[in-house]
């Protein structure tokens, strides 16, 4: 397996990160975060609009998030999607901003979430993992079809089990992280 690959299987398992880490900014933890709206879509003027787009989303406080739309009259629609993308929190506006206020989450409420954490954990652990099945197997092919040397595909194998080790534990770290922010009173 060439340098190329390595980089090609570094980039893959960059991109399960960052899936991880935009995953984990949609869980709740007691705390104001533009990251909850993030998946929020208005129906603006007939077409789909993600709420980044029609709106300055801002933290004034610590649990308040602040959505000031560019077009005031927008505020209905947005309201509409807030709810309909089951955030869990119910927007109020005055009229120029919608104010979300975050609840305080329940001890009970905080275990469920650092189980979808852990869960979370798994599931890139397994996309990791099985990057490095199609990774060994493409190595094991090539070294069958005599591009590899024996001591070559070993190497690489080694190489790729370095780098899986290496993702695994940014994994458990992010998570670990997470559940630290959620149990914080």
């Amino acid at each position: 397996m060439s340098d190329f690959d390595l980089k090609t299987l570094d980039d893959k398992i960059e991109k399960s990160l960052h899936v991880l880490k935009e995953e984990m900014g949609t869980v709740r933890a007691g705390r104001a975060n533009a990251a909850l709206v993030d998946k929020v879509v208005v129906e603006y003027y007939g077409t789909p609009t993600p709420l980044k787009a029609l709106a300055n989303i801002s933290v004034p406080e610590p649990r308040t998030l602040m959505i000031s739309p560019f077009d005031p009259k927008s505020i209905p629609e947005i309201e509409k999607a807030i709810n309909a993308a089951n955030v869990g929190i119910n927007p109020a506006n005055d009229g120029k901003v919608i104010r979300l206020q975050v609840p305080q989450v329940t001890e009970e409420r905080r275990k469920e979430l650092t189980k979808i954490v852990k869960k979370l954990g798994e599931d890139s652990k397994i996309a990791v993992r099985n990057l490095r099945r199609d990774a060994n197997d493409k190595v094991k092919k090539m070294e069958k079809d005599g591009e590899f040397t024996e001591d070559d595909a070993k190497s690489t194998l080694d190489d790729i089990q370095k780098t899986i080790d290496k993702a695994v534990k940014a994994i458990d770290k992010i998570v670990v992280d997470k559940e630290n922010e959620i149990m914080e009173v």
